[in-house]
């Protein structure tokens, strides 16, 4: 017998990385896994490692969807201020309205100046809530002649020359209900007396209309004040006979 010749190698020889068959035999002496190829993003200078899942979708078109969005500061804003709504600026004009009289040295012009709507729009929901003794619907008959009282008030300061704006006069007329407001737990404790209950009611209907004139009419009316002044004391009586509902 001939001894057994040298063996030839392989023609293919497998490289790492490719699989390699072997008979059952030698199997037994076998053990190993398979890893798997990192994959590594750079993301802003700073390499992430990524799974195969994630680098399969990728390689398929599908990155789209392992996209996340980065927060915006603007969605993380507080409730009041996402609304608009200073409640430190509208405690301030809360107080113009009711110390109208120049010598307390408040900037009253803010009030027409800087217009917002919460505001007011809190006041006349205020007025309409102890105006109503339980009766709801006026709620809308209360808003709708702050809106459109206010309206025609702009129109006939427009019209005498006046430069001011909707919003403007919107916003003051609804901050000077306060004076009305503040007189009604008085009308409360004396209604019995007529010829006082009167009284205050005038006083409240006087000032209201001065801290809504002194705002709205200023000096380019000259000597037409009187015909827009006249007007916003009319609204105002308007509103205080509403105070026991409609």
């Amino acid at each position: 017998m001939q001894p057994p010749g040298p063996q030839q190698p392989p023609l293919y020889a497998p490289s790492n990385g490719d699989f390699t068959f072997v008979s059952s035999a030698d199997a037994e002496d076998l053990s190993g896994s398979i890893t798997t190829p990192d994959v590594k993003l750079n993301l802003g200078g700073e390499f992430i490692k990524e799974s195969t899942a994630t680098a399969f979708l990728r390689q398929r078109g599908y990155g789209w969807l392992l996209e996340v969005e980065d927060d915006d500061p603007e969605d993380n804003k507080p409730l009041l201020e996402e609304l608009d709504i200073d409640l430190k600026d509208i405690y301030y004009k809360i107080r113009c309205v009711l110390m109208p009289m120049p010598s307390l040295g408040f900037n009253r012009q803010v009030v027409r100046d800087n217009p917002d709507f919460w505001g007011p729009l809190a006041v006349v929901l205020f007025f309409s809530m102890i105006s109503l003794y339980g009766q709801f619907k006026v709620v809308s008959w209360i808003i709708t002649i702050w809106i459109f009282g206010s309206l025609t008030i702009f129109l006939l300061a427009r019209v005498l020359g006046g430069e001011v704006a909707y919003g403007q006069v919107l916003g003051v007329i609804g901050y000077s209900l306060l004076p009305l407001i503040v007189i009604a737990p008085v009308l409360l404790v004396v209604g019995s007396f007529e010829v006082v209950s009167t009284l205050i009611k005038l006083f409240g209907v006087f000032w209201a209309a001065y801290s809504a004139a002194s705002l709205l009419v200023g000096e380019e009316f000259k000597t037409k004040k009187p015909l827009l002044i006249y007007p916003i004391f009319l609204l105002y009586i308007y509103f205080l006979s509403l105070y026991t509902g409609v």
